[in-house]
């Protein structure tokens, strides 16, 4: 299944579309999760909590940013060869870089006023408490903008790597030997066990690692989190390699029941280990540490290979629908957290059940947020940072098409 140099593989478009999407259903769970009386895991807690929730937090955090990384390593692996070294540099400061630098501060404010606003309705009349201070540098609230500043690095450290290798391997043997583990990789019963040893062990190793919440998330500092670094850089670098045989995709698109039934049953280890509600203790060194460890990254990458293959399988047409969507994640997935947390704080004191707050936190914030793309993103200069491009409006894309219709 190999595809055609400019050939777009619109199954690898939707994976990230849902990677990110995914990231924002996820936000939306954090004010259920149960927690010990008093124990704040978010801004706001829910006055109703749900086990549900719990479990599908843990299992979206498992997949969602291995699965985004390496889409974000092919498709990088992909642009340099479109643009070449300076091109690449220039469209990742545009597309990156800029969104990052621009953005942080209104989102950093945005998220400053809705926890002000949630510690008051918290707080129920009494006297607020001083808020904390922020300890100094490297220290740095990157909030969920942490993706964009991750990047940044890999990119950096991509680019360097290749340049070395391009030095030292004057004859391609280098790049022949990577092509070959690659693709054992991919082929091999025990390539997904090479895959997942890296963050494994990182993750064993971390000081004070609360097993559930899996990776910890590189939020708070610009000195990146190890383990993190260590599990997301392996991702994106096996996706920047997996670009240059695209037709090892067809083994990904053979093999999804297969990689769906490890995923499913790696996490239900994972969540025997742990138990299904979150476990904020430590862990401490020993057995269950290790065998948690273990099954939580290769579930991770065994979700993540399941579902490239089964967009493989099933979405690698050419739908609007999926496109529109694809597009339009970036841009949700940016401006998504103030909103969400607005949401929570709006409903958390209501004896509704559960599931109607989830859906109406969910309900209001993907229809806002996709007028907001289509109004104020799509068809102006923020999308053509964003995505690349300024999509014309339709009236403009019809008069076009019938502009350039031959006379009859």
């Amino acid at each position: 299944m190999a595809a055609e140099p400019h050939e777009r593989l619109h199954a690898l478009d939707a994976v990230r579309g849902f990677a990110l999407l995914a990231g924002i259903v996820f936000h939306a769970t954090v004010s259920f999760l149960p927690a010990p009386p008093g124990v704040p895991l978010w801004i706001v807690m829910d006055s109703q909590r749900s086990l549900t929730l719990a479990v599908l937090f843990h299992v979206l955090h498992t997949f969602r940013m291995t699965t985004f990384f390496l889409i974000a390593g092919f498709f990088a692996h992909l642009t340099f060869h479109r643009r070449g070294q300076g091109g690449f540099i220039r469209d990742r400061l545009k597309r990156i870089a800029l969104p990052l630098l621009v953005g942080w501060p209104i989102l950093f404010a945005s998220i400053v006023a809705v926890t002000i606003w949630a510690a008051i309705a918290g707080a129920h009349g009494q006297p607020l408490p001083p808020p904390p201070k922020y300890p100094g540098f490297p220290a740095f609230p990157l909030t969920h903008l942490w993706f964009l500043y991750l990047l940044l690095w890999f990119y950096a450290a991509i680019l360097a790597l290749r340049g070395a290798a391009a030095a030292l391997d004057r004859g391609g043997a280098l790049g022949r030997g990577t092509d070959k583990v690659v693709g054992a990789l991919i082929r091999s019963p025990f390539g997904l066990a090479a895959l997942a040893a890296p963050a494994a062990v990182a993750l064993y190793l971390t000081p004070g690692w609360a097993m559930w919440f899996g990776v910890p998330t590189p939020d708070s500092s610009l000195a990146p989190h190890p383990a993190a670094a260590i599990a997301y850089f392996s991702a994106f670098g096996f996706g920047w390699l997996l670009h240059r045989q695209v037709g090892l995709l067809e083994t990904l698109r053979r093999r999804w029941p297969l990689h769906l039934a490890l995923a499913v049953s790696l996490s239900a280890v994972g969540l025997a280990i742990t138990g299904p509600a979150p476990l904020l203790a430590a862990s401490t060194p020993g057995l269950a540490k290790a065998a948690f460890a273990g099954a939580f990254c290769l579930a991770s990458w065994t979700w993540t290979f399941a579902i490239m293959g089964l967009a493989l399988r099933f979405l690698s047409d050419l739908s609007p629908a999926r496109r529109y969507l694809a597009d339009a994640s970036y841009w949700l997935y940016l401006v998504h957290l103030p909103l969400i947390m607005a949401l929570q704080t709006a409903v958390a004191q209501l004896v509704w059940a559960w599931p109607l707050k989830f859906a109406l936190i969910l309900g209001v914030a993907f229809p806002l947020m996709l007028v907001s793309y289509e109004l104020l993103v799509r068809h102006s200069f923020i999308g053509a940072i964003l995505n690349g491009r300024r999509a014309p409006r339709p009236s403009r894309a019809k008069d076009g098409a019938l502009a350039q219709e031959p006379a009859r």
